[in-house]
């Protein structure tokens, strides 16, 4: 048996082993092969001569990968009939077909249907979103965007949404379909939310308050810009307390300028890309998380810090709103920082003691058992029911 995933995003390959920074790591890998055996990734690729800190091993036993050519440019354009051919070839190979929603997916999809193979869809972010908060570009090709993911969605016979209610609204399926998020924990430890607890209770007016987002700090829809802004709004007031470090790879020189015209530089701290075993070490030092991302899915970042009983706040996109408490969401529009100045002055002790309780609990939802469970058991309907059929 003989299983496809198809998604666009980039691994990384270094002397034959493949690395990602993302979301597709080993451990996610495993829940593929537990059900359908071997899994072969039909995805991007680009070689590197080392591995950074911070990025995981994705290949691993029952895994192959065939390379598609990246074709996301102009200059490249010639490359997209040969992705074409790559697709066509591999899903006519194929006993299943697990396409993860992006440009490459709606190719598999395409050719899923001309030659009666069983797919299901993923779908795991907002094509507007996406596109809208990119670039002039992607404004542009936003609506054709939208209407091809709500196409796809629609029409897929089955489908696996990781948000519980957004995704669901914004493109709806007339196939069967379930909710299981890509974020799945496996401690819940009272221990931890006790800690929490005291650190909060120790906090004076005096201590510092360190606010910490986890995201590449080189794509602008990530939204860290905003923080840095609501940080030059507080100093204006004379509320000089609050720090924002950041977790993440990537060019830091877009937010280091906005950190100079707000003249917040010094409150800044830029700890580039961290082991995911280092991020949960990282998360215990800080106050408070933030989830400024104007694109997301079910951002795990957040339900990962909600998991340490740490205070947050978000933006109102995708999932976030369905993970905190409304009062700690803002706005998507240009003077969103105001309300995040804002939320930051109301968010005192007590405010924090009570967020830390109600998100530790809301974290438990994400419990690795229960969610892995469910796609099991949906998975292994879509098995049966292609055979069927």
């Amino acid at each position: 048996m003989k299983t496809i995933f198809v998604h666009s995003h980039v691994f990384l390959k270094k002397q034959g082993q493949y690395y990602t920074s993302g979301s597709l790591t080993a451990d996610v890998m495993r829940r593929y092969i537990n059900i359908f055996g071997n899994i072969t990734l039909v995805t991007r690729g680009r070689d590197v001569s080392e591995v950074k800190e911070g990025l995981e091993p994705s290949s691993i036993e029952n895994t192959s990968f065939v390379r598609v050519p990246n074709y996301k440019s102009i200059s490249k354009l010639h490359s997209f009939f040969s992705a074409k051919k790559i697709i066509e070839n591999q899903v006519k190979e194929a006993d299943f077909i697990i396409a993860r929603t992006s440009s490459l997916a709606n190719i598999a999809i395409k050719y899923a249907k001309k030659y009666n193979k069983p797919y299901l869809v993923e779908v795991v972010g907002c094509s507007w979103d996406a596109s809208w908060n990119y670039n002039l570009i992607g404004k542009l090709i936003a609506p054709y965007n939208y209407f091809k993911q709500k196409k796809v969605v629609k029409e897929a016979p089955y489908a696996v949404y990781v948000t519980n209610e957004f995704l669901q609204r914004r493109y709806p399926t007339n196939g069967k379909s379930t909710n299981c998020s890509n974020v799945t924990l496996q401690e819940f430890d009272d221990v931890v939310l006790e800690k929490r607890l005291n650190k909060i209770k120790s906090l004076t007016k005096e201590s510092k308050i360190i606010i910490g987002t986890t995201a590449a700090v080189n794509v602008k829809y990530k939204g860290q810009q905003r923080v840095i802004k609501a940080l030059g709004e507080l100093k204006k007031k004379g509320i000089k307390n609050f720090e924002y470090q950041l977790v993440g790879g990537g060019d830091q020189n877009f937010l280091k300028s906005i950190a100079e015209k707000y003249e917040v530089s010094d409150y800044i701290k830029f700890l580039g890309p961290l082991p995911h075993n280092k991020v949960f070490e990282w998360l215990e030092t800080i106050d408070i998380y933030a989830q400024p991302s104007m694109q997301e899915g079910l951002p795990r970042a957040l339900i990962e810090a909600m998991s340490r009983g740490i205070p947050a706040i978000g933006a109102d996109t995708a999932g976030i709103p369905e993970l905190l408490e409304n009062k700690y969401i803002f706005s998507n529009n240009r003077n969103n920082f105001l309300e995040i100045t804002n939320i930051l002055l109301g968010l005192g002790p007590e405010e924090m003691f009570e967020q830390a309780k109600r998100n530790f609990k809301e974290s438990i939802k994400y419990d690795k058992n229960v969610i892995e469970t469910r796609r099991y058991d949906f998975f292994q309907e879509f098995i049966n029911n292609s055979k069927i059929h």
